[in-house]
């Protein structure tokens, strides 16, 4: 397990629809081992492969910061199957560092995807674990977490997202 660097705002990799996983390689379980040591030393909720450089469909889903009996959750070409109701809380994101916006997003989703070992799972969940869900499969999408703020809301924001992107 290696601890991956994370890409930030203004990277080309963060704007790609990321590709399907065709195989459960050695490489992809090496991926996801480094995915989950990159995610627990940026002690972030959630990490999409995009964010580590690599355009595939996979992310990883972590709750124990605020859970600790939460586990990292992997989740491999991953589809929202279902979507309901409306929350709205404040997001931020590993790629996006000190950049914190309040955002609405559904409250329940049903979601499926394979493990880290291929096996196909549903999975049912509401608050905080579908808010993780939903940022980390827009990842997957290219859409990034600043595409959900209100032009007022990004034009705050505009100077720090001019300063990460040179930085990229």
């Amino acid at each position: 397990m290696a601890i991956r660097p994370i890409v930030k705002y203004g990277d080309p990799v963060l704007r790609k629809n990321a590709e399907p996983v065709v195989e459960i390689t050695p490489e992809i379980k090496e991926l996801v081992a480094d995915m989950i040591a990159t995610i627990d030393d940026a002690h972030g909720l959630g990490l999409a492969a995009p964010q580590v450089g690599v355009s595939l469909r996979i992310f990883i889903v972590d709750l124990s910061a605020i859970d600790m009996l939460a586990e990292p959750k992997v989740f491999i070409n991953p589809e929202i199957i279902e979507k309901d109701g409306e929350h709205e809380y404040e997001e931020g994101c590993l790629s996006f560092p000190g950049i914190y916006q309040r955002l609405v997003r559904h409250a329940r989703i049903k979601v499926k995807a394979l493990n880290e070992n291929g096996e196909e799972f549903i999975m049912e969940t509401e608050g905080m674990a579908a808010r993780a869900i939903l940022h980390e499969y827009d990842h997957l999408e290219g859409i990034l977490f600043i595409d959900h703020f209100s032009a007022i809301s990004r034009a705050l924001v505009d100077r720090k997202l001019k300063r990460l992107a040179k930085s990229a």
